[in-house]
């Protein structure tokens, strides 16, 4: 028949879109094989000997053969795998289970029946025809799906494959095997400089010299695949700039056990992400103890739905808890986020939380209901220029909103409450970063006044402080990723702008072994790594897009923002830094506050914000925490010396460059 590309391309989707057999029913195929090939058989051997066949000794024998290849089927599961995805991997459990299941019936026919050399050959032939029928049957079936996606499917983008582990040999199968990626294995590359002649699953290895030398590698190729993990951040970043130099994909390799072989999902191989390059290798945590210590806890997450309390929720997940308390006032992400762990924890217990930390009524009610043993609080304001604008709220969310669940967590004994910080909050030039920092003191009068009564602290107060998240709400990332898409150009506030980046994913992972490690009052300072400027981020965001930067897509200085600094901090000249069992979390010794004259001010800020008296906030902000240098004109005639004292702080930002 004559198909047209249309016409093949609908016999090709109506081939691969065959339901796959269930277990059950390729083990009823495989007793169909084996009743044909024992009856075939059966009757090629009386008719050697000229024999005639009696129904009743030919069925009692059937009813064994079938019987014990039943038996031995189930205990060897040659019936689990795909049909479609069948290797040489299934020769030995077909091989095995046909073999005793043929001996069982040799062993019935010597024991039941005369004539041991019939029995012998009869057996003999059953066991050649039934391996030869049922596992070259399965190896067809396989090379007739493989073929139909090699010859009438869309795979023609090239793809090298960089490296020759195991690893990578899996990705290629599984890139070959998938019915819905694009791309073709092209070959290998060897982290090896020597030439070789050498091919993997018939495909050409080439050199890791030849790849960074040899410009004929790329007039063909239209992809390159990583595997993240396994490479330096330098080596990351050459091949970054050697594929968009040439204008290839750069993509990475999802986790194996993502993979799930046999599937019928769509599987995705993404582009390198800005992530990758960090200049460090990312932080690794003990899962195991931490999961020891949140068994059966009740959990209280607040901010559930932002960036940083998305992520812990997530890794919660995968520990044995009773109970967590998701608790957001943002109602459209928190459903979006009930429906992500139906569909991927559908086996955790979970309660949504509409409420708001500021109203301490509400939150009252849900510790009284509850009982939450542990406290996560990331319910925050966190833009810097929209907090400048808004004084009296970031107050309200960011300093009431921590005393509200605080004071809660004590009066209901939650055994620990975790703070999530910021580095913004050492000496801070921005209301944001200020009223975390007074979040911070405050915090740490409740450990003062525990102690100042004699009590045990009936809960452990910790806070972790950390820089930017990389891919949060708001976050540089998602704003030039939007940039570049739209053709540019990127905005970035100033060419020596730079800052500590993390992963989300490592910023929780931080915050689950803090709140393990602490013992109460400590403030956690986490290993961010170098500095990065920001220009250098947006250069490599634009090559990670195959791109040229300054001449595909601009960078534009914009200028400093109100109460942004050059550079940022995590610890204060005066803080101590302690190590802990993880060599990237510190502690921080800071020395305490006169909480006699602190106090007060704060109930008075709290008050000011109230009504919404944004001059007074910040002068009691001023007086709460004198490092706070306003770098707002707006509020510069508050701080100590009036502007001078912000044209110096500026001045020190640039001399510590």
């Amino acid at each position: 028949m004559d198909f047209t590309h249309r016409q093949k391309e609908k016999f090709v989707t109506k081939i691969l879109s065959l339901p796959y057999l269930s277990k059950k029913a390729i083990f009823a195929v495989d007793l169909v094989c084996v009743t044909v090939v024992f009856t075939l058989s059966y009757f090629l051997c009386y008719s050697l000997i000229v024999i005639p066949v009696h129904p009743i000794p030919f069925f009692i024998k059937l009813g064994v053969s079938l019987v014990s290849s039943g038996l031995f089927f189930i205990l060897f599961s040659t019936y689990a795998r795909v049909l479609r995805y069948s290797s040489f991997k299934d020769g030995p459990r077909i091989f095995f289970a046909l073999l005793c299941a043929n001996l069982v019936l040799l062993g019935f026919l010597l024991y039941a029946y005369k004539g041991p050399r019939f029995s012998v050959i009869l057996v003999f032939i059953n066991f050649v025809l039934g391996f030869s029928a049922i596992f070259f049957g399965r190896i067809m079936i396989r090379l007739f799906f493989d073929y139909v996606k090699t010859v009438y499917t869309t795979k023609n983008l090239p793809l090298l494959i960089f490296g020759t582990q195991a690893t990578h040999i899996s990705l290629a199968t599984m890139i070959r095997d998938s019915e819905y990626l694009p791309y073709s294995i092209a070959g290998f590359i060897s982290s090896n400089s020597r030439k070789t002649s050498q091919k993997i699953m018939n495909f050409p290895i080439y050199s890791k010299a030849d790849f960074l030398t040899n410009t004929s590698f790329f007039r063909h190729i239209h992809a390159l695949l990583v595997v993240s993990e396994e490479l330096e951040p330098a080596e990351k970043r050459l091949l970054a700039e050697k594929c968009a130099q040439y204008k290839i994909e750069l993509l990475a390799a999802p986790p194996l056990d993502e993979w799930k072989l046999g599937e019928k999902k769509t599987h995705t191989i993404d582009k390198l992400r800005i992530e990758d390059l960090l200049g460090r290798a990312p932080i690794q945590i003990d899962t195991k103890s931490i999961g020891h210590d949140l068994k059966d806890k009740t959990i209280l997450i607040t901010g559930a739905a932002g960036s940083i309390g998305r992520e812990i929720v997530r890794q919660l997940c995968h520990f044995d808890v009773k109970m967590l308390l998701l608790c957001d006032v943002a109602e459209t992400p928190l459903h979006e986020l009930s429906l992500v762990l139906s569909d991927n924890f559908p086996g955790v217990k979970t309660q949504l939380l509409i409420a708001d930390v500021r109203n301490y009524e509400r939150m009252k009610i849900i510790f009284e209901q509850d009982h939450p043993q542990i406290v996560y609080h990331a319910a925050a304001y966190k833009h810097v220029p929209l907090m400048e604008s808004h004084p009296s709220e970031a107050i309200m969310a960011n300093l009431l909103g921590t005393k509200n669940v605080a004071d809660l967590a004590v009066n209901y004994k939650s055994e620990c409450f975790v703070m999530i910080s910021t580095d913004k909050a050492v000496n801070p030039s921005s209301i944001m970063g200020a009223s975390k920092r007074i979040a911070e003191i405050y915090i740490q009068y409740l450990i003062h006044s525990q102690k100042e009564k004699a009590e045990e602290l009936s809960t452990r107060f910790i806070t972790t402080r950390f820089g930017n998240v990389l891919g949060s709400n708001g976050s540089v990332i998602p704003r030039f990723a939007q940039q570049i898409k739209a053709g540019g150009p990127i905005t970035v506030t100033h060419p020596d702008i730079i800052r500590y980046f993390m992963t989300i994913s490592e910023a929780c992972n931080l915050v689950l072994e803090a709140s393990i490690l602490g013992k109460g009052g400590e403030i956690f300072i986490f290993d961010m790594g170098e500095m990065v400027k920001i220009k250098d981020m947006a250069e490599s965001m634009i090559r990670l897009s195959g791109l040229e930067p300054y001449i595909d897509i601009d960078i534009k200085y914009i200028g400093l923002r109100p109460g942004e600094k050059l550079y940022e901090e995590l610890l204060y000249d005066k803080e101590k830094v302690l190590p802990t069992s993880h060599e990237k979390i510190k502690i921080s010794k800071i020395t305490g506050s006169n909480y006699e004259k602190v106090m007060p001010l704060i109930f008075q800020l709290i008050e000011a914000a109230r009504h919404n008296d944004n001059m007074r906030v910040v002068k009691l902000m001023r007086q709460i925490a004198p490092e706070f240098i306003s770098l707002n004109p707006t509020y510069s005639t508050l701080n100590v010396n009036g502007t001078q004292e912000t044209d110096t702080c500026q001045t020190k930002d640039k001399e510590s460059l």
